[in-house]
């Protein structure tokens, strides 16, 4: 499979045909036009996020509901026949322990972490679309379970965590697969991010609308809902999404010659084979490996953690949990669009080269978080705490036009494999961070939260430190096509 293409496929289309053309076929009205098909798949992929996105965080949230105190690490007022108050009464409460909770929490990233790479390679071999398709129509079959696998025990919950982790592990390596086949250099930042938004914001419609269903229908409605609507959105994708921009059947000829000229000097995807020691060599390689392990222990801990922090510490009720807890990824969000278009105006103006601005974006989102999370624990006013997790979160999406598109820049040929790769280690951060959280907390609660944010603020400062030291912007020898061992 090819990552470039043959403008000779490029014809113009009739205007019926156009007219009946579904979102991705919108033919541009300029090079970098809004409707234009790249843009489409943008958006498409922003959804497809934002749907795997509430699959995943849906148990964070609902955890509070389905265990025997208001939230996993404190307050112990149990509700007559097992309730919680305001909850719906016919909705199963269990007895897990904060440990057992973290557990649960973090089993789904050892599923996560194991088809990374996986999806990756998978993708390069059979095409993005076909493997993040099936990751996301798996993801919400999975999700529709969750109520009876904690019929059944916490095993069995357990179990299919990580299930939900192994379908969701090939999402994004698939989707960087796409991108390094549609997103043309000097807009790959705007592309991604647009698509990346989709995270935060499905963060966001999780966190937020969760808690509502557990306290008006119960908590298993909170699966069968995200579960449902993730099964219908899936036909959308194989409907709307095309592998490339020659196999796609509306696109126009000016756009998709505009598209295959900008990558055409970064070869054919990769087949059977890989450079694996010339990467496990590669200081750039390296550089954005242990930026994502440190950036992602962050990001994950409040993912996951953020509501018992609301609850535990600062006595906000479920419903304000879940409304206080999506705030801050609102932010998150519209930074990974704004940082995005920020860097493609400092690429095409040319202010600063492709390294510069990468690690430029990675500063601010790494360095500022670490200070807002350091102050947070000697800050009185709950109001005040949550602006600075809000701010932390949302300057954090800095990254996205840093190392998290670093990928393609320095071997665009192995985009998504490298993905899986760095996205791995940046798991095993995912798979720490929540136990970690249940293990401080479990002796003393404020002392724990404060070292909680000081681990996390300092494993930043690390990352990035050793970033700014070896990062690139440049294709690496080993990604070369004409470097490839036939």
């Amino acid at each position: 499979m090819q990552c470039h293409v043959d403008t000779a496929q490029a014809g113009e289309r009739p205007a019926a045909e156009q007219e009946e053309a579904p979102l991705l076929a919108q033919q541009p009205s300029s090079r970098t036009g809004l409707c234009s098909t790249r843009c489409g798949l943008a958006l498409v992929l922003h959804v497809s996020l934002f749907m795997a996105y509430t699959l995943r965080v849906s148990l964070s949230i609902a955890i509070v509901a389905m265990t025997n105190s208001s939230h996993p690490y404190g307050w112990s007022g149990n509700a007559p026949n097992g309730s919680h108050p305001g909850f719906a009464q016919d909705a199963p409460v269990y007895n897990w322990s904060a440990e057992t909770q973290g557990i649960v929490l973090s089993s789904f990233f050892y599923g996560y972490s194991l088809t990374q790479a996986l999806g990756g390679y998978c993708s390069g071999l059979f095409g993005g679309k076909p493997v993040l398709g099936s990751g996301l129509l798996l993801s919400s079959l999975i999700t529709l379970l969750v109520p009876r696998a904690a019929e059944f025990g916490i095993s069995f919950l357990i179990g299919l965590q990580v299930l939900l982790g192994l379908a969701e592990g090939v999402i994004f390596p698939a989707q960087y697969t796409l991108w390094a086949k549609w997103a043309p250099p000097l807009e790959r930042s705007r592309l991604m991010n647009v698509a990346d938004a989709g995270c935060t914001f499905g963060t966001f419609f999780a966190l937020l609308v969760a808690g509502i269903i557990c306290q008006s229908l119960g908590w298993p409605f909170v699966f069968y809902i995200f579960g449902g609507i993730g099964c219908a959105w899936c036909l959308c994708w194989f409907l709307l999404v095309y592998e490339d921009p020659v196999r796609h059947p509306w696109i126009s000829a000016r756009e998709q010659e505009y598209i295959v000229s900008s990558l055409a000097h970064q070869g054919s995807c990769h087949g059977r084979y890989l450079p694996l020691v010339a990467m496990a060599k590669s200081l750039p390689l390296w550089a954005i490996t242990i930026a994502c392990f440190c950036t992602d222990w962050l990001f994950y801990m409040l993912l996951t953690s953020m509501p018992t922090f609301l609850s535990s510490v600062l006595r906000f009720d479920l419903r304000e949990n879940g409304v206080l807890s999506s705030l801050p990824y609102v932010g998150n969000g519209l930074g990974h669009i704004l940082a995005g278009l920020l860097a493609d105006f400092l690429l095409a103006r040319q202010v600063l080269g492709t390294a510069a601005v990468r690690k430029l974006f990675s500063a601010l989102g790494m360095l500022l978080p670490a200070i807002f999370l350091v102050a947070v624990p000697y800050i009185g006013s709950s109001s005040a705490v949550v602006v600075l997790l809000t701010l932390a979160l949302t300057i954090i999406s800095m990254t996205g036009a840093g190392i998290n598109i670093n990928h393609i820049d320095i071997a665009p040929r192995y985009a998504g494999f490298l993905l899986g790769i760095t996205n791995t280690f940046g798991i095993v951060a995912g798979i720490i961070a929540p136990t970690a959280v249940g293990l401080l907390i479990s002796q003393d609660l404020q002392t724990g939260w404060r070292n909680v944010f000081f681990v996390s603020a300092a494993l930043n400062l690390f990352g990035l430190i050793f970033y700014i030291a070896f990062g690139s912007g440049t294709v690496q020898d080993w990604a070369r096509e004409d470097a490839a061992v036939q």
